[in-house]
């Protein structure tokens, strides 16, 4: 019986270098999709997918992130002073039990891989864990992370999400190479990180949701480094390609936003906003008022 992934690893010590001067003062990962921060829905997800055991890899700077997730007692009392419980009732959502998320530092940014391998020594040495970036949102009636569990109970070994990409992106992503294309799931003989697009096995990229094995780790112990310099996290699982061929692709259903940039933090902003009942009407008049001005402006 394969054993359920429990464990997450969200690694969030980068600076946010492309929001200052936002990030200046405050994480990226608590920066606000139209009311909530991004960090909740990648912890949303997790939760859905039955995540139980939290681990956030930080830097220096990132005591708002660790606060954002504890009690506020303060503002519980008043907010239940005044009646408002459904505001209360989402504040407390927010919340998460005492011992519920492990914190570990990474001091020098060497890499995605370099990041996960921080968290090591808090993972179950025969448990696969998952590892999720909050840059990534994806909007999906089921939940990414809950798609690829239930897909990996039957596959085990590694899988990743997966998405095709335009071949003008391609060499911004690792790559899979395929074996076996089953539909949803791929079988990967190889993955390359962030290949020209000459040299682009697919153009089936990887994205920010992993559920890797033990071993994964070992490769990372190796302190390799790969592409830019860094010590990648495609390069372990590629290295376990080589030794068990059990590394899968899964191409997940729902929408993928790339909230580590500008452009794609405001098509977020656009798609959460009129997906939601309480702005769709107000916010959609808006940007059909806008489509206008912007013509005339052109």
């Amino acid at each position: 019986m394969r054993k359920k992934v429990t464990t997450a690893i969200f690694p969030v010590a980068g600076l946010g270098t492309r929001f200052l001067p936002a990030t200046k003062s405050i994480p990226k990962e608590i920066m606000t999709l139209v009311d909530r921060p991004l960090i909740q829905y990648a912890i949303d997800e997790a939760r859905a997918a039955g995540i139980t055991e939290f681990i956030f890899v930080t830097s220096r700077g990132k005591g708002a992130l660790e606060d954002y997730f504890d009690h506020s007692p303060q503002l519980e009392d008043t907010l239940r002073q005044k009646g408002k419980d459904e505001l209360l009732g989402k504040l407390l959502d927010t919340n998460m039990d005492s011992g519920a998320i492990a914190y570990v530092r990474q001091h020098k940014a060497l890499g995605l891989g370099h990041a996960v391998w921080c968290a090591r020594r808090l993972l179950a040495s025969d448990e696969p864990f998952a590892v999720m970036l909050p840059d990534d949102v994806i909007a999906s009636d089921t939940p990414c992370l809950q798609q690829m569990v239930e897909a990996h109970a039957e596959t085990g070994g590694n899988m990743v999400a997966a998405m095709e990409v335009p071949d003008d992106k391609v060499s911004s992503y690792g790559v899979l190479d395929i074996k076996d294309d089953m539909g949803s799931v791929v079988s990967v003989k190889g993955m390359v990180e962030k290949p020209p697009l000459d040299q682009a096995p697919s153009n089936l990229a990887v994205i920010g949701r992993y559920i890797l094995t033990p071993e994964t780790m070992s490769h990372l112990d190796q302190m390799k480094t790969g592409a830019g310099g860094e010590i990648q996290l495609t390069d372990a699982i590629a290295a376990e390609i080589n030794r068990s061929e059990n590394v899968y692709g899964y191409r997940f259903k729902g929408q993928r936003f790339d909230c580590g940039s500008k452009a794609g933090f405001l098509q977020a902003t656009v798609a959460f906003g009129l997906a939601r009942d309480d702005l769709r009407e107000e916010f959609q008049n808006y940007l059909s008022d806008m489509m206008p001005v912007r013509s005339a402006a052109q």
